[in-house]
């Protein structure tokens, strides 16, 4: 028997992009779903013509660390995900790349999030200005070897889930996986 989707019965805001969704299930059964309506992601691995990666460091205030990621964050409404995340690398790192390519899009937490996270992959990239950070960024910018990055994963440096899913995706379109 094929699954069936939940009918919504009703949905309320409990706050600004926190919605509840009373369902009722293909069993007959009812359940309020929980529903974090949040904006579409873009992220980014960027490597320079001399087979670096431009990595960043940033505070991350839900565990409370400064963490190793690769640059990237929201796209915004009406934007498209290549454009957002140009935009992103460019203002978080300063560098801009003459190859950019979708390499995956994911769905980073299904369950209850309603948004979609896109990966891409720059080549040739190269630093063409100062960063251009949000109030409440401060980013650190590093060039590693691309020798170094999986290495790196292994070692657990990279425990945000969504960036080691990104990487999958690049370290797949490469055919880098050793």
């Amino acid at each position: 028997m094929p699954i069936k989707p939940w009918k919504v019965l009703e949905s309320s805001y409990l706050r600004k992009w926190f919605r509840v969704d009373k369902c009722e299930l293909p069993n007959g059964k009812y359940l309020d779903a929980m529903i974090l309506e949040v904006s579409a992601w873009a992220n980014i691995l960027a490597i320079t013509k001399n087979q670096e990666v431009v990595l960043i460091k940033q505070y991350r205030h839900g565990v409370q660390e400064v963490l190793w990621e690769i640059p990237g964050g929201v796209v915004e409404d009406g934007e498209d995900p290549l454009d957002g995340v140009k935009r992103e690398l460019l203002e978080e790192t300063g560098y801009t790349a003459s190859e950019f390519i979708p390499v995956g899009k994911l769905y980073p937490n299904p369950a209850f999030q309603t948004n979609t996270m896109y990966c891409f992959l720059a080549l040739d990239a190269e630093r063409v200005t100062e960063q251009s950070l949000d109030d409440g960024e401060d980013i650190e910018v590093h060039l590693v070897p691309m020798s170094e990055l999986i290495p790196m994963v292994n070692r657990g440096e990279f425990p945000h889930a969504l960036q080691v899913a990104a990487l999958f995706h690049v370290f797949n379109y490469l055919k880098r996986f050793h």
